[in-house]
């Protein structure tokens, strides 16, 4: 019988798992061979086991993940990408770039909701207003074709380069 890597899985992964190890308990396969095919613990088997039991397949697929609700509309939102497209200057700062300060500012101003200035960063990066820094890095080091090396393993290379 083979055993599921271990790895991150997405949701719709983790949802299919789930649906395939409804299909091997309603043929007879006990929990524990469940639990070590898709591996997971006996109690997860179990658990998967008692919905199907309970409420069928159905209790087995994936529900929306639980959160706060957005405190901006979605037309609120697509507002924000207006402000930010207009510029900082259009919203009376005194540059011509976004921080994640002056947006949560712009948004209070605009729509009287305040944010904490980490949280607008995450905003604009859901809205594609904005790259996350390491992934901004990532590309100038791929477009450069630059490989760049572990310190560990870089600091030895230049001793090498420089004696030679």
């Amino acid at each position: 019988m083979d055993t599921a890597e271990e790895s991150i899985l997405t949701r719709d992964e983790m949802e299919s798992r789930r649906l395939m190890a409804a299909q091997d308990l309603q043929t007879g396969l006990s929990q524990s061979q469940v639990a070590r095919k898709f591996g997971v613990s006996r109690t997860t088997a179990s658990r998967w086991n008692r919905a199907l039991r309970g409420t069928g397949v159905e209790s087995l697929r994936k529900r929306r993940a639980p959160g706060r609700p957005s405190r901006l509309t979605t037309d609120q939102l697509q507002g924000l990408r207006e402000v930010y497209e207009a510029g900082p200057r259009v919203a009376g700062f005194d540059s011509d770039r976004w921080t994640t300060l002056k947006f949560a500012d712009a948004i209070h101003a605009r729509f009287g909701v305040r944010y904490d200035p980490d949280h607008v960063g995450r905003i604009m990066h859901k809205l594609g207003l904005r790259e996350r820094l390491r992934t901004r890095k990532a590309r100038v080091v791929e477009a450069a074709n630059v490989t760049v090396l572990p310190e560990a393993v870089e600091a030895p290379i230049l001793e090498i380069l420089r004696s030679a």
